[in-house]
């Protein structure tokens, strides 16, 4: 992705938020002399990733698949003693028509809420320990109402509402194609992207970014290169 592309995203994504009256901590908006300047009191951001993160999945069409999020706190299941937290909170954002890739995850349960914008159609499917996708009916929780799908089915969830993800359920993303883009919150166990997300089909995670022009927002998978100075 071009930088000059991944700051659209990002200032597309801030009006959004603001439109949902959705507001981010103060280092959302820090620049990197920010970051240099706190980077000793400030450990948990960078150890636990907290921030911006823009991705195509490595495939190099983001309108097409891809994500825009901003993680607001997390724990660390690598350093728990430092990191005591044992939940997260992400808000994400997808374009109209803009598909996040099936996946699962053994070992946190989430939930997914629609914070408004748009409707957005989760597909999901129940997994099993050896990655396949099972044809068996799906038994999910949407704000507190157990409800029975068909695999496969895209459940609609209109501004306000939530789905309930449980370990091994395999899920996608798609927003609506019509209006524009859509507010997700995430509410979760502790994450664990390098080690807990399974896909049902091999992708990448990271863009490869084309400096165009000077960064808007420092991306979370950046903060090593600031560490270093």
């Amino acid at each position: 992705m071009k930088r000059s592309h991944i700051n659209s995203v990002i200032k597309d994504m801030e009006k959004l938020l603001e439109d949902c009256h959705f507001y981010l901590p103060p280092f959302a908006s820090w620049h990197q002399q920010d970051f240099l300047e706190n980077k000793d009191c400030a450990r948990e951001i960078f150890d636990n990733r907290l921030g911006w993160d823009i991705t195509d999945y490595g495939t190099g069409r983001f309108m097409e698949c891809g994500f825009a999020l901003f993680t607001i706190r997390n724990g660390n299941v690598k350093s728990p003693q430092k990191y005591p937290k044992t939940y997260a909170e992400k808000v994400l954002m997808l374009y109209p028509s803009q598909f996040a890739p099936t996946h699962y995850h053994v070992n946190k349960m989430e939930d997914i809420i629609n914070r408004g914008g748009n409707d957005v159609y989760i597909g999901v499917w129940n997994g099993d320990a050896s990655g396949h996708l099972l044809d068996s009916d799906v038994i999910v929780s949407l704000d507190g109402v157990r409800k029975t799908f068909k695999a496969g089915s895209s459940i609609l969830l209109h501004p306000g509402e939530s789905i309930t993800i449980t370990p091994y359920l395999y899920h996608n993303f798609t927003a609506k194609d019509t209006g524009g883009p859509v507010l997700l919150g995430e509410v979760s166990m502790c994450n664990d992207d390098e080690h807990d997300n399974y896909f049902y089909e091999p992708i990448g995670r990271f863009p490869e970014i084309e400096e165009d022009e000077e960064a808007y927002r420092v991306l979370c998978f950046e903060y090593d290169n600031i560490l270093k100075n």
